[in-house]
């Protein structure tokens, strides 16, 4: 084959393969940008659906509770909001009666139970959990040998300057999510590491790891046993739920500790080992702390508590000898919401507190059971940690 007509035959081979490639994808529909956000801080949300009868936006915490959108001559349903305050918040569709995330974003929240995508409103000055100009860290997915033979993951935040700093050990945060939220949430909705990033840069927070583990290691287990889910517990104060935060204190305190502490560059003793977690995660973070004193000095709890009966029933060590749990504890950190569920349960449980002389800080806020409090809580107890 002379030169000339090799070069026709690769060109005709061309096209004929470049025609199979674009017959061969599968149809796609308009281009839909989902969610836009607007100067003026309304946004609009967007799902193509030419067929449905009926589309929703279900954003209640920016109270847009199961609005109707509305459907253009294309397919698409949109409708605009707001203004909304400055945060990130969760959000979904209702399609025929089916919740849906945003196919149009890639931005979601990470939870066992239910799916949804994320809408960030940026403020006119850059919140605490922006992306700024500053030195950032790095996150890092492990997995370790956990409880019962199964693999647990865990998301590590190292701070900015870890991998260049050899020589250099650090405190440890070990933080928990909640209730069916995964080990990512923290990280994908708590935006852990930027709002650490930020208050390193500020000055305002010692540099440390953040190791996000997953709350829930008896799913895990029936998951990787090919077993059904267990459901979800009844009663924060039941034995279930008892049982199952043994399950995970062992598995922190006997598989992850001793995992981060041979992996990383950690600083090995209970003053620079500190526990905090929202919600599920703060009930297991009380009860993990209380029971094991040599571990952990600080103790941040976001929207949890323990009952009265439970902490005179399991911690009276504790009660009976206030002088010495307050030299054992350099922070007790307990705060709420006032519109949150547990709002009565967790001011009973500072009350109880106040009672017994446990020196303790407290913050009641606005809201709910919100991840938006959650960042604010831990925006500010980290600046108080390990000082």
């Amino acid at each position: 084959m002379t030169t000339t007509l090799f070069r026709r035959f690769v060109l005709a081979a061309g096209i004929v393969f470049c025609t199979w490639s674009a017959t061969a994808q599968p149809p796609r529909g308009p281009f839909v940008i989902s969610p836009q956000v607007h100067a003026d801080k309304k946004v609009t949300f967007r799902y193509l659906a030419p067929s449905a009868k009926e589309v929703k936006l279900g954003g209640s915490q920016f109270g847009a509770a199961q609005l109707p959108m509305t459907k253009d001559t294309i397919g698409i349903w949109s409708i605009t909001v707001g203004p909304i305050k400055p945060d990130i918040y969760p959000y979904s569709f209702t399609v025929d009666g089916v919740t849906v995330m945003d196919p149009a974003n890639v931005s979601f929240f990470p939870n066992e139970r239910f799916k949804a995508s994320l809408v960030d409103i940026p403020g006119e000055t850059p919140l605490i959990h922006s992306m700024k100009n500053v030195p950032h860290g790095s996150v890092t997915y492990e997995y370790y040998p956990s409880v019962e033979g199964s693999t647990g993951s865990v998301v590590v935040y190292t701070p900015p300057g870890y991998d260049q700093q050899q020589g250099k050990k650090y405190p440890v945060f070990y933080l928990i999510s909640g209730t069916t939220d995964t080990e990512e949430t923290f990280f994908k909705v708590g935006k852990t590491n930027l709002i650490l990033d930020n208050l390193i840069a500020d000055g305002k927070a010692t540099p440390m790891i953040v190791v996000m583990p997953y709350g829930n290691p008896m799913a895990r287990i029936a998951e990787q046993k090919k077993q059904a889910k267990p459901a979800d517990i009844v009663g924060r104060d039941s034995e279930d739920a008892v049982t199952r935060a043994k399950l995970f204190e062992t598995d922190i305190i006997n598989n992850i500790i001793p995992y981060i502490e041979k992996n990383y560059r950690t600083i090995n003793n209970r003053d620079s080992r500190a526990i905090g977690g929202f919600s599920r995660g703060g009930g297991q973070t009380l009860r993990t702390a209380f029971s094991n004193t040599d571990k952990f000095s600080w103790i941040c709890c976001y929207s949890a508590y323990l009952s009265p009966q439970e902490m005179d029933s399991r911690y009276k060590n504790l009660i009976d000898n206030p002088t010495q749990t307050n030299k054992d504890f350099k922070l007790l950190w307990v705060s709420v919401g006032s519109e949150d569920f547990l709002y009565k349960s967790t001011v009973e449980f500072i009350d109880y507190l106040k009672a017994k002389n446990i020196n303790h800080k407290s913050l009641i806020t606005g809201g709910g059971h919100t991840w938006m409090n959650v960042k604010d809580y831990m925006a500010q107890t980290v600046p108080l940690l390990f000082k």
